[in-house]
């Protein structure tokens, strides 16, 4: 045979090898491709039947089958997509079944004039089409003109249906996160219908946003229920070092930028403080930043080694790190996937299997070794 053609041919066998399995360097567990056209996966749902719907930050909401098409979604509120910003989140009410709501977050505004908004809004089959209808606004932040960075934009539910998300510092760290008179680094409380909890922390404060559940964050792109403890955890973004993982507690400060365990991406200190009375302590912080993305407690069987802990994308080192705890306690972590990419999300689906989108390779399920081709 000639050489050049069996070269070719190896090559060919290696790429369709990865394109069905992508290795953990021995982890135990592996990625299953299941799309690979979303370019930015940032958030994950599993609806009822168990397709996925997935956003791409661009601006596309798409319904993901188990068999890999995936069809955009029409009717979507006005989205401007600029570097960090775009169409972001997506969440389902605790009650989808009974009320059939969907919660997405996203930025808007105009090009250099932007913020962070939530809306409700029904999935609509028209034959072989999808539109959302129904369009709820439920909550627009003020819109700053600043870069195009640090939207928060992760949504999650409690046990008790309150709805919960956050906003970024908008890239203006002086001014926002501790003053609760303006939006943006800032995690928010709502009903699910956008009414203002009465038992909100600042609701009774008119120098303030009732909406405000906890201030002083920079960027958390991580929110989740900890179904364990019924509390809700977030992880945030630092500067240079200082990522956080947090518990957020109803009208606590949590620093940002008055103490941190990071400095200027130059390397310079912006801040001498790590702790200060009456700010609040993460329960582990990362040094040098791994830039936490999603998050997700995983209470799955499928995964008995990971079950009652936490999963944690890295967008910085392309990594998937499991975080083992003991209660409110980080005991140890690892990383259970290397160098798969930018970990953009992570959703534990009711079918009991996880789903990770990673920025320009798509959506993966991971999958244990033991249930390689079970499937």
């Amino acid at each position: 045979m000639n050489k050049r053609l069996l070269i070719g041919l190896i090559c060919i066998s290696f790429n369709m090898a990865l394109s069905v399995f992508t290795t953990a360097y021995g982890s135990g567990y592996k990625l299953e491709p299941i799309n690979s056209d979303i370019s930015i996966p940032w958030g994950i749902a599993q609806l009822p039947n168990q397709d996925l719907l997935v956003t791409d930050r661009q601006g596309d909401l798409y319904l993901l089958s188990m068999k890999g098409k995936a069809v955009k979604v029409s009717g979507l509120p006005p989205i401007v997509a600029k570097y960090q910003g775009g169409l972001l989140d997506v969440e389902l009410d605790p009650k989808y079944q009974q009320n059939g709501w969907i919660y997405l977050s996203y930025s808007e505004g105009s090009q250099n004039n932007l913020n962070t908004s939530i809306v409700r809004a029904k999935l609509q089959q028209v034959g072989a089409h999808y539109r959302l209808v129904e369009l709820e606004s439920l909550y627009s932040a003020d819109k700053y003109i600043s870069s195009a960075v640090h939207f928060g934009s992760r949504i999650a539910f409690d046990s008790q249906g309150f709805l919960y998300f956050s906003i970024g510092d908008r890239g203006m760290r002086d001014l926002n996160p501790q003053d609760v008179q303006r939006d943006s680094g800032k995690i928010y409380r709502l009903h699910s219908d956008g009414r203002i909890p009465q038992d909100n922390p600042f609701v009774n404060n008119n120098n303030a946003k009732a909406a405000i559940y906890s201030y002083g964050h920079r960027n958390p792109q991580g929110l989740a229920l900890n179904p364990f403890t019924q509390e809700i955890w977030s992880h945030e973004h630092g500067p240079k070092g200082g990522d956080e993982l947090n518990i957020i507690h109803k009208g606590k400060n949590y620093g940002w930028p008055v103490i941190s365990y990071g400095v200027n991406y130059d390397g310079s200190s912006f801040t001498e403080l790590v702790k200060k009375k009456g700010m609040e302590q993460p329960i582990t912080y990362w040094v040098p930043s791994i830039a936490p993305s999603d998050m997700a407690f995983v209470t799955s069987s499928v995964y008995p080694a990971l079950k009652q802990h936490l999963l944690i994308g890295s967008l910085k080192f392309a990594k998937l790190i499991a975080v083992y705890l003991d209660g409110e306690k980080v005991i140890k972590q690892e990383d259970i996937l290397k160098n798969i990419g930018r970990v953009r999300s992570i959703h534990q689906g009711h079918d009991g299997y996880i789903y990770i989108g990673i920025d320009g390779r798509g959506v993966f399920r991971l999958m244990p070794d033991n249930l390689i081709g079970e499937r």
